[in-house]
């Protein structure tokens, strides 16, 4: 006999409302052990939930869009005991007519021809409630939502039919060439580059390799930042600010405060100097909305700040920073570079960015084309300042202490005017911070 069992969202880590974005099973769908039923995603990880044990999937109650944490219902299932699981189900609500040992998802409507041919549906996998049995990784499903590929139309290539990342290049390549069978009804959304896939190359025949796996955050940012890259149309300005005055007055700062343990950085003035600049120039800070035909003017101020981990690159939200101090925001990017290093950052605190700035300025490197961090509009990038001569107006040189600039911008929202207005306006505040009084 079978028992009703609850399904239930189990340890995400410090994840907490992360969206349901594929619901893999549908009610009377038999499932086994450790089949994933939907999947999870936050901002920089997908992850999926596990079947607790055999049986038959019963009242499922999420939707699409909604949000989980740890210990929320997802479904019922109707767990079959070990000695019946393949030959006893109990019914449900949408159960099959008849259960077999071997049972497969329900017939789905016809399809057009895969590129390659489409092995038989693996057991473990049931068919989802659009019909998509794809037997795929949530990084897999991603890719293929991104390049706007119905993964249900993907032949795997894999272990088992496991759908790869090359078969989803592959098949998107054939839609765009306008050849193979399914070309005509290939689900790709807008217009893509029909770019050959990577050749698959055996490194280790030159010599010898290690595999290193990318980290999950490694994945989701080079996901995210090729999108961006071929999507938007970019531009980067490129200037310098003489901080020479800045920097004496920082250092004078860093003294003052340092038996508070507060770091006063570069960084917390830059903040301070771009908000200024956004209120100066309100088309930076805004975004285009889903039908790119109008544009979101953001009426607050919150900065993004990349930083690196040992995992990848994160970026941490400071919220209403034209409402904070010079002090409170150098004690926000302390804790703040605190928390992303020790992996607590949350899906909020990556949220909500109007405008972001990345700075390797303690590296090195004299200029940087960032990529912009959408659906934000501009980006800044900041290398190491360096002593330059710089001609003054007494008709002397002078040593000055110069900060390179790295704007890149959305060229459909800011033309290239304004591109050099705003790092102009910006060095001239950055030069002589006394400007944000005005």
């Amino acid at each position: 006999m079978a028992n009703e069992e609850k399904v239930l969202v189990p340890d995400i880590g410090d994840f907490a409302a992360v969206e349901v974005i594929e619901i893999l099973v549908a009610s009377g769908d038999t499932v086994s052990a450790e089949d994933s039923l939907v999947t999870l995603e936050s901002d920089k990880a997908t992850m999926e939930i596990p079947a607790p044990a055999n049986g038959v999937v019963g009242k499922i109650e999420v939707n699409i869009g909604d949000t989980l944490s740890e210990g929320d219902l997802v479904m019922w299932l109707h767990a079959a005991d070990s000695s019946a699981a393949a030959t006893e189900v109990a019914p449900t609500e949408a159960a099959p007519a008849a259960a077999t040992a071997k049972p497969t998802p329900a017939p789905e409507a016809p399809k057009a021809a895969a590129p390659a041919p489409v092995p038989a549906a693996p057991a473990p996998v049931a068919a989802a409630p659009s019909g998509n049995s794809a037997h795929a990784s949530p990084a897999v499903r991603r890719f293929a939502r991104e390049l706007g590929a119905d993964i249900s139309r993907i032949g795997g290539s894999g272990r088992k039919g496991r759908i790869l990342k090359s078969d989803v290049q592959g098949f998107i390549k054939v839609a765009l060439s306008g050849t193979g069978s399914n070309a005509s009804s290939a689900s790709v959304s807008g217009s893509g580059l029909a770019v050959a896939a990577m050749p698959n190359i055996d490194y280790s025949k030159f010599g010898e390799v290690e595999n290193l796996p990318l980290s999950k955050i490694n994945k989701i940012t080079g996901q995210v930042l090729h999108r961006n890259w071929v999507t938007i149309p970019h531009v980067t300005q490129f200037d310098d600010a003489d901080i020479t005055d800045l920097e004496a007055f920082r250092k004078q700062l860093v003294g003052e405060y340092k038996d508070r343990g507060i770091k006063i950085t570069l960084l917390a003035f830059l903040m301070k100097a771009v908000v200024s600049a956004l209120k100066q120039f309100p088309r930076f800070n805004a975004s285009l909305d889903a039908s790119g035909e109008n544009l979101i003017l953001k009426k607050y101020y919150h900065i993004g700040i990349a930083v690196a981990t040992p995992d990848g690159l994160v970026v941490p939200v400071v919220r209403d920073v034209d409402q904070k101090s010079l002090v409170e925001l150098a004690q926000e990017l302390t804790a703040i570079s605190i928390k992303a290093r020790d992996k607590k950052l949350g899906p909020k605190d990556m949220q909500g960015g109007c405008f972001t700035i990345s700075s390797l300025g303690g590296l090195g490197g004299s200029a940087f084309t960032p990529i912009v961090n959408a659906p934000e509009v501009a980006i800044l990038g900041v290398s190491r300042s360096a002593m330059k001569p710089i001609y003054q107006p007494d008709g002397e040189f002078a040593a000055r202490l110069m900060l390179p600039l790295s704007l890149s911008y959305d060229h459909r929202v800011i033309d290239g005017a304004d591109g050099a207005r705003f790092t102009s306006y910006l060095s001239r505040v950055l030069a002589d911070m006394r400007r944000l009084l005005l």
